[in-house]
């Protein structure tokens, strides 16, 4: 008998065991088994861990965590994890789960958050809060620690009852995203198990290795123990220490600019520039002063009373496994030190007061933040407009349709100059006024927080209108007094920032932000300015509560409209006058009533010229054309797979084995309609290549067309697919992978030509067959791994592990 056999026995054999336990007890009472249930100190000193090493226990940090992230963290993270339950930390595995829902469209009031490492400060917090564990909380013994496990009890159901290997998964499991959630606790694992048989973890994927199912079977075995945190090392902690004396002085205007900061940074993974990848914090205000360990003020937005106490802007490490839905990096260094300090502090105002508190202050940044100049406050966010888009495109949220539902699936993003026409100071201290002057009907709907009722969105939706209107007139007195809008008056990233254009991708209820203008010329633009920029960030971001009410939920909704069409409407001005309805009108089709009223009143300059001498037709195309001309190094690379225009269309950087794979993919680009029926929304695809040659990664992403984005359901009603387009993109974009094909090189025609010919119900299923990766497929892991690696190995600091949460069962 060989060691691999043997070794492979050993383990049918505890987990035949395991199984023994589970059929001869039918409706225990663990109390009376194991005694109460009550939190374990789980977290190892540093001899109690040396020890353990020494015997050779299983180590949480070398053995348990690599299994989890790799084949639970996929879909246990952030707000949509089954049942609450976050396996990215040992604080979320030690909290275990619970039955109460984060979405819930329904909700006619708030409820309270469980924001892992905020709401409560231990184990014994959560269980206060109805979570419930999923490790042993009994008596600790070998057979307590399997049979009153949660996890263990799961991680056996799949083994009892495995996946088929080949096909769809059966009608028994639902993958919805809406599915109603089964969270049973171990006293009701018996009935789940009886209901559910195949519904093992990990869920409606295939089972663990035997190796790995041992490794967590022991180590749950052992106490199921936390490796202690390492600590930070002494080039981090002066790093922290610098960063949080910068953002704790003492002058009211250093006080002010600190929490203008804070209110943009809160929800971000900041990263110190040139520290190791893996190291990110979070900005906080906490309790206790830099030095002492941070105690985090749970306020629900970041602009809520922090209350009497004193408190400190600290920066605390992040603990959970960093996931590519959640994750999006703002850098600081001590070149940014510096540009705070152009922005910040070397313009000419002064602060005499600090801004309340109060809602109706808080949560309107024109007026809690009047007194730094508005080209201070604008620059700032234009620095970095990727991450700040970034936050409500891709924020902790997660399942963002709500918020998303209302931009288009794909559309590019340019900004106003700051200084305005040709920056004439003139002008720039008019735009100033502009804003000062109508600080109050930019009110958002976070000015009334959760006391908003059902109709309370139609006071800030009036207010909006309004806003659009008064803007309207004063954009027209400008262009009557310094000439229509030209290229002159877009930002051009000084030259070299290539935040200066963005592409937005939208996949249904996540998005994705990029740098650029990629893909072939959207349907759509827009030309954001200062107070569109920071009331996306103030709706959206900073003002938006996933846990409050859906009258909460539907005035940001509503209003996030009148956001859209502002920055649509500054685009619109930059058209010729008699094309802006025509263009307008292809972009709201089918609109009436109420609706109508405020969508198509031409709030964008009709009859003021644009300053624009177009030579073409083709009024977008040219428009963006000469945009990338005018940022000139700022714009990055043009798309040379989507939006060839010539032969030759070679990526500069590409090697000779990818620049013959953009040949293909560039004819892969070029299908549209209904032709794209076979494809999800976002795929990957895995090149194979010859051997000794690096295979390659391709993202599809289907740009679906709908008649308008006036209405938050309906979006299949509203579909024109054959309007449909594809973008193709080398590397990784996007958080949620719907499918992954594996394609040999020498295949790509004959890949291309399936995807174009898959009409039928059967011509699909053959295509996905031969060439996509179902859930059922054993070798679906190593997918998962190879992708996680190479999009680690491509974007650094920036990536995150893919969440299959959307994975399709096609």
């Amino acid at each position: 008998m060989t060691t691999k056999t043997y070794f492979i026995l050993l383990l049918l054999t505890v987990i035949t065991s395991c199984t023994t336990v589970y059929q001869t007890v039918e409706s225990p009472d663990y109390s009376d088994l194991y005694g109460p249930s009550q939190p374990m100190q789980r977290i190892l000193t540093a001899k109690e861990l040396e020890k353990s090493l020494a015997n050779n226990a299983i180590s949480y940090h070398n053995d348990i965590k690599p299994i989890l992230e790799s084949r639970c963290v996929a879909c246990h993270a952030c707000y949509d994890a089954p049942c609450q339950l976050k396996l990215g930390s040992t604080a979320g595995i030690d909290r275990g789960a619970t039955k109460q829902l984060v979405y819930d469209g329904g909700r006619l009031s708030a409820v309270n958050p469980t924001r892992l490492f905020i709401d409560a400060v231990n184990t014994q917090g959560w269980r206060d809060k109805e979570f419930y564990p999923v490790l042993n909380e009994r008596k600790n013994s070998t057979q307590a620690a399997l049979n009153n496990s949660l996890l263990a009890k799961l991680i056996q159901l799949k083994r009892d009852s495995p996946l088929p290997e080949t096909g769809k998964l059966p009608n028994s499991f639902d993958i919805s995203l809406d599915r109603k959630q089964e969270c049973p606790t171990v006293n009701e694992f018996d009935k789940y198990k009886q209901n559910h048989p195949d519904w093992g973890m990990p869920y409606a994927m295939p089972g663990l290795s035997l190796k790995q199912e041992y490794t967590i079977m022991t180590w749950l075995q052992e106490g199921a123990k936390f490796d202690s945190r390492p600590s930070l090392s002494s080039v981090a902690l002066q790093s922290i220490a610098q960063w949080e004396q910068f953002f704790n002085r003492s002058l009211l205007k250093q006080q002010l600019v600190s929490r203008y900061i804070y209110e943009h940074l809160f929800i971000g993974h900041i990263h110190f520039k040139g520290h190791p990848n893996e190291e990110f914090y979070r900005l906080v205000r906490s309790t206790t002063p830099p030095g002492q360990p941070v105690n985090e003020i749970a306020t629900l937005l970041p602009y809520d009373d922090p209350g009497e106490t004193k408190f400190y802007y600290r920066l605390r490490p992040v603990e959970e496994t960093i996931v590519e839905k959640t994750h999006f990096v703002y850098e600081l260094s001590q070149d940014k030190m510096q540009r705070y300090d152009e922005l910040f502090f070397q313009a000419d105002y002064s602060v005499t007061k600090l801004p309340s508190y109060q809602a109706e202050i808080a949560a309107n940044p024109f007026l809690a933040f009047a007194d730094i100049p508005k080209n201070s406050r604008y620059q700032f966010l234009l620095d970095d407009a990727q991450y700040f888009v970034s936050g409500f495109i891709k924020g902790p949220v997660c399942r963002g349709q709500m918020a998303l539902g209302v931009i288009r699936d794909r559309f590019w993003i340019a900004f106003f100059n700051p200084g305005g026409k040709n920056s004439l100071p003139e002008m720039d201290k008019d735009l100033q006024k502009f804003v000062a002057d109508h600080y109050s009907i930019l009110s958002l709907p976070g000015t009334a927080g959760n006391e908003l009722g059902l109709f309370g969105f139609k006071k800030y939706n009036d207010l909006a209108e309004e806003y659009l209107k008064i803007k309207d007139t004063f954009a027209n007195q400008l262009i009557v007094q310094y000439g229509g809008f030209q290229m002159d008056d877009i930002w051009d990233g000084n030259g070299v920032n290539q935040n200066a254009s963005l592409t937005i991708f939208r996949h249904f209820d996540s998005a994705t932000v990029v740098k650029g203008l990629v893909g072939d010329t959207p349907l759509t633009g827009w030309i954001v300015d200062y107070p569109l920029f920071e009331r996306i960030h103030y709706l959206l971001v900073a003002g938006f509560d996933v846990y409050s009410s859906i009258n909460h939920q539907l005035a940001s909704r509503q209003y996030m409209d009148f956001l859209r069409i502002d920055g649509e409407n500054n685009f619109l001005r930059f058209m010729p006058t008699d094309q802006r309805n025509k263009i307008h009108d292809s972009w709201y089709k089918g609109i009436t009533g109420r609706i109508a009223s405020y969508i198509n009143t031409p709030y964008y300059s009709a009859g003021y010229e644009t300053g624009i001498n177009y030579q073409t037709t083709h009024y977008k195309k040219e428009f963006f054309n000469q945009l990338r001309k005018r940022l000139g190094k700022a714009a990055v690379n043009k798309d040379i797979i989507n939006e060839c225009e010539q032969e030759a269309c070679i990526r500069k950087e590409a090697s000779p084995l990818q620049q013959s794979v953009d040949v293909s993919m560039r004819e892969l680009a070029q299908i549209k309609g209904h032709d794209l029926g076979v494809l999800p929304e976002m795929s990957l695809v895995r090149i194979r290549t010859k051997q000794g040659q690096t295979d390659q990664v391709y993202t599809l992403l289907l740009n679906k067309t709908l008649l308008n984005f006036a209405f938050m359901t309906g979006d299949n009603l509203r579909r024109e697919r054959a309007l449909d387009t594809l973008t193709v993109i080398p590397g990784f974009l996007g958080s949620y992978p719907n499918f992954f094909f594996n394609v040999q090189q020498e295949q790509l025609p004959e890949f291309i030509a399936a995807i174009k010919n898959a009409n039928s119900s059967a011509d699909k299923d053959a295509f996905y067959s031969k060439y996509g990766i179902r859930r059922t497929n054993p070798e679906i892991w190593q997918y998962v791994d190879w992708f996680n690696a190479q999009h680690k190995k491509y974007r650094g600091v920036r990536a995150g592990l893919f969440d299959l949460n959307r994975y399709h069962n096609l």
